[in-house]
């Protein structure tokens, strides 16, 4: 087998030049780099985090088309595009030769394990599957058999706070980190008009459904939460649908990662139309 290299940078301009047509080859299995790499173009370096981003690119030794591609934004988990076990130990000896810190690895599942265990073996840390996610992608949007009462709307200014609580509360109740000031957070998604809410008909929002802006012909839907106490009345599977609809009139490819520790947040995005693509796993290095 030709020999493969990874070529790393700290230029995002280096790296799209070498990895976009790449990543766009697969863009449903590359939809969470894309997206972030397209955010750190039209945010700033610093988007993600207090760090500067990291970049690479596997190619064979005779700079054949690029294979795989890594995309780092501390204090986030390195993000990998599919690797064979090889290629993924190959990469950990180099990261761990140049005293890269890695708090964890998220990748498809095979490639995350493969990561994980080369990391383990090269540096001694503890390594833990910390989530399970599945990629799903919208076939054909099928509406919800009943529409609890209220409408979906998209948030506005006036929403402001709310969605920096949700986002808060959101974190919390899957056992995510925040990552990024909760004011900016909304900020980002009100710029683009990102988040739909569902209300209930005297006005009060209920139940959230976000979406990140088109990237390589695609819109991810991105957080569903609706508050503990209101759950149960099909507002979740409402704006969902809203979201997804409008997502795909658009002409664009609507995808959604889930957690697969939720059973019923499966169940429903299948029940709207949505199919599998793949699985998805973070581990997390002590």
């Amino acid at each position: 087998m030709e020999p493969r290299d990874w070529q790393l940078t700290d230029d995002l301009g280096e790296f799209l030049r070498a990895a976009e047509d790449f990543l766009r080859s697969r863009p449903a299995l590359h939809t969470v780099t894309l997206t972030v790499a397209e955010s750190l173009r039209t945010r700033g370096p610093y988007a993600h985090g207090a760090e500067p981003p990291r970049f690479g690119v596997l190619r064979d030794a005779d700079g054949s088309p690029v294979r795989a591609a890594l995309l780092h934004t501390p204090p986030r988990p390195l993000q990998l595009t599919p690797l064979d076990p090889e290629d993924a130990a190959a990469l950990a000896a180099r990261l761990a030769e140049e005293g890269h810190q890695v708090p964890g690895v998220w990748a498809e599942r095979e490639t995350a394990a493969a990561f994980a265990t080369a990391w383990q073996r090269r540096t001694g840390v503890t390594a833990e599957q910390s989530e399970r996610q599945r990629l799903y992608r919208l076939a054909e949007l099928i509406p919800p058999e009943s529409t609890p009462p209220g409408r979906a709307r998209v948030a506005d200014p006036a929403d402001r706070e709310l969605l920096a609580r949700w986002y808060v509360e959101f974190a919390a109740d899957t056992g995510g980190r925040i990552l990024q000031d909760p004011a900016e957070w909304a900020d980002s998604r009100l710029a683009h008009g990102g988040a739909t809410l569902w209300e209930t008909p005297d006005g009060t929002p209920v139940s959230l459904a976000g979406n990140l802006p088109e990237s390589a012909g695609q819109i991810r839907v991105a957080p569903v939460y609706t508050p503990a106490a209101l759950r149960g009345h099909g507002y979740a599977g409402a704006v969902t649908a809203e979201v997804s609809g409008r997502a795909a009139a658009t002409g664009a490819e609507v995808l959604l990662f889930t957690d697969l520790a939720n059973p019923v947040s499966n169940r429903l995005y299948q029940r709207l139309g949505y199919r599998p693509v793949a699985d998805f796993a973070t581990w997390t290095f002590a």
